[in-house]
């Protein structure tokens, strides 16, 4: 049993596929740019939802937002006798952890009084956190230790100062970085990864809740990057403004925008930035603790994020949109083999939720139960092997498809409101929906969607 393969899988909140050294430049990543040259980084996978709670959802049951019925961030808890894929791998003998955050149910009161619901769900070991905002009011075993630390009222006063004035604003945490809540779950794993002692293989979920907004990077990661040097976010294109085409959840968005002053937007993505670097240096202190113990040539590890943040994207911030940096997100799978034989990247498109078919593949599980996810292994043996045709996102009764060379949308009414020519257009600013411009794209397009609705119902005894 020892010698199967331990699972790690290490997750962001809120991470854009473009916020890798190895994909968009921009940002400082040395342990992932590592992952990615000894793995295969996919570089199209969409989450199943851009935002937290049923992206979460959709990661442990393998069923996608129609299938739930959890659109948006609305309180819900997961049934704990929902099969999930962690369930399964504890099932099979491994020994299953989380550190950080999970959004499985909501975040309010004790998360230290739920950790029975965190066993149903199929984590042994629990460290459980909240969302940054969360953090503010939930009680954990990080917030207590801010308490008992006399950091926690400091906190509490700067997150309510920023929702009261500006909530967009880039400035330090008042928390010392060793304190940090990222730093904080990057020292539990690593603690608890030193010190197991199991018979069982391990199955590790290392869940930061960063880089979510609020833009509160501490020093000195705040300062590490200059707001000059930040790429510009995708303007604001006059397609948005016509009304003669379908329109959909994204007009919503963009008919409420925050008030972004001259600066904000390049301060916003240097103080995240930031914060994607000190994840980055706390995943590498997790990878020395594995390889201090001789078993990084006995680990798969994955790496991904719930979703994208648009950080002045068409002059909007955070998610809740199907553009591409709310839905793009990175996706890396390293396993000794693909160590030994060098990375790779892959166009082919993935959904988020395979990550959970990935682990179980890999633990020697089979899912049993009905679900979508589909195991990312057959292409990281071999990255020239498709992986899906293409990848679907769903967000307020909106579904979103993207393959390699077309992304479009249906709105609530099952009318196309958005298509991209991905690669002549890689910025989204020239929508070609009900321009008569890409006719049988459209249909083409549309009818793939509702094949897809169609494909996935699941029909409740």
């Amino acid at each position: 049993m020892a010698q199967r393969p331990n699972l790690l899988l290490l997750m962001t909140d809120q991470q854009r596929a473009d916020a890798l050294g190895c994909a968009g430049g921009w940002v400082r990543t040395p342990t992932l740019d590592r992952l990615a040259a000894e793995g295969v980084r996919f570089s199209n996978c969409v989450t199943n939802s851009p935002v937290c709670i049923p992206a979460r959802l959709s990661l442990a049951t393998g069923l996608y937002p129609h299938n739930t019925w959890v659109w948006d961030n609305q309180g819900h808890t997961l049934d704990p006798e929902s099969p999930t894929w962690m369930r399964h791998v504890r099932d099979a003998g491994y020994r299953t952890s989380l550190f950080g955050k999970t959004h499985l149910h909501p975040h309010s009161g004790d998360l230290r009084e739920r950790e029975s619901l965190m066993h149903a769900y199929g984590l042994d070991d629990v460290d459980e956190i909240g969302g940054p905002r969360a953090s503010e009011r939930v009680l954990s075993h990080m917030t207590a230790r801010w308490q008992e630390l006399g950091l926690w009222e400091a906190y509490r006063a700067d997150i309510r100062d920023r929702f009261a004035t500006k909530p967009h604003v880039a400035r330090p945490s008042p928390l010392p970085v060793d304190e940090y809540a990222d730093a904080y779950v990057g020292r539990r794993a690593r603690e608890y990864l030193a010190a197991y002692d199991r018979a069982e293989p391990w199955c590790c979920w290392v869940s930061f809740g960063g880089p979510h907004e609020p833009w509160d990077t501490p020093e000195s990661f705040a300062s590490l990057y200059d707001p000059a040097d930040m790429p510009e976010a995708a303007p604001l294109p006059e397609w948005t403004r016509e009304e003669s085409r379908p329109r959909g959840y994204l007009h919503e968005r963009l008919s409420q925008p925050p008030e972004l002053e001259p600066g904000d937007t390049a301060a916003m993505r240097a103080n995240y930035a930031g914060n994607v670097t000190l994840i980055d240096a706390q995943i590498g202190a997790i990878l020395d603790t594995i390889e201090a113990r001789g078993e990084l040539d006995n680990t798969v590890i994955v790496c991904t994020s719930d979703h994208g943040e648009l950080n002045g994207d068409f002059g909007l911030i955070y998610k809740s949109c199907l553009l591409d940096g709310a839905v793009r997100v990175p996706l890396i799978v390293r396993t000794p083999d693909t160590a030994l034989a060098g990375g790779a990247t892959t166009d082919t498109p993935a959904e988020w939720f395979d990550v959970g078919a990935t682990l179980a593949e890999v633990a020697g599980v089979s899912l049993d139960y009905t679900q979508f996810g589909r195991s990312l292994m057959p292409t990281v043996a071999d990255p020239t092997r498709p992986h899906r045709r293409e990848a679907f996102c769903e967000h307020q009764g909106e579904v979103m498809l993207l393959d390699e060379r077309w992304k479009g949308a249906v709105n609530r009414a099952g009318q196309l409101y958005l298509l991209f020519d991905r690669v002549a257009d890689p910025q989204e600013q020239d929508n070609l929906a009900g321009t008569g411009r890409a006719d049988t794209v459209e249909m083409d397009v549309r009818l793939r969607i509702l094949e897809q609705m169609v494909r996935t119902q699941v029909h409740k005894k």
